[in-house]
């Protein structure tokens, strides 16, 4: 499997909208990053559109974007959540919720037709949005003494390894950002120093 180290998503929310046969499908589209996130949102959404019959969504989540669920909240299967899941793989994002709710017009569309509807709104949503590419770090603070701090700066400076959050006494810490691509080789050069702990805050 291909190693990266990056991943699209959306800048912020955004909407679309298909029409069919009286009802009407809004899709919303949201940057999400995990499913406790992706119940508060649909949640708001339902407060939103508390008149809605349906609230289908998709979400996809991760840098292997091995995480993801679909759901058709009472229309046929497969017929709702499917379909907005394969926009999201189509526009290969990841960490993102796409929720379509649907005002039912009277007429029932069948399966073929809420597919293309489901789709589409998804879709319109995502024509919309605002896609950016975020690269993702492997996150260590470092605890150390004062002593370690002249070589230990000098590290960082020579591999340009970005740091924050530094506090510098008798004691001090700073937060690196390792790429992905490049974590095991710095974090090698890291443990070369024996006075330095580290601490693992994680990849994001």
């Amino acid at each position: 499997m291909e190693v990266t180290n990056t991943y699209k998503t959306l800048k912020k929310r955004s909407e679309g909208l298909y029409k069919e046969k009286g009802s009407k499908f809004i899709g919303i589209a949201v940057a999400c990053y995990s499913e406790d996130e992706a119940k508060m949102f649909l949640e708001e959404w339902k407060k939103e559109h508390h008149q809605a019959r349906h609230f289908c969504y998709a979400y996809r989540f991760g840098l292997d974007k091995e995480t993801f669920r679909a759901n058709d909240d009472g229309e046929p299967n497969n017929s709702a959540g499917a379909p907005i899941l394969g926009q999201i793989q189509s526009f290969e994002l990841s960490n993102v919720l796409i929720g379509v709710i649907r005002y039912y017009g009277g007429t029932k569309l069948g399966v073929g037709g809420l597919i293309n509807a489901y789709r589409t709104a998804a879709k319109d949503a995502l024509l919309n949005a605002k896609i950016v590419e975020i690269e993702v770090f492997h996150h260590l603070r470092l605890l150390f003494d004062y002593e370690a701090m002249p070589d230990l700066m000098n590290l960082l400076k020579q591999e340009s390894i970005q740091y924050t959050n530094q506090k510098f006494d008798l004691s001090c810490a700073l937060d690196v950002a390792l790429p992905l691509l490049m974590k095991e080789s710095l974090r090698m050069l890291i443990d070369d120093f024996e006075t330095v702990q580290v601490v693992e805050l994680g990849a994001y």
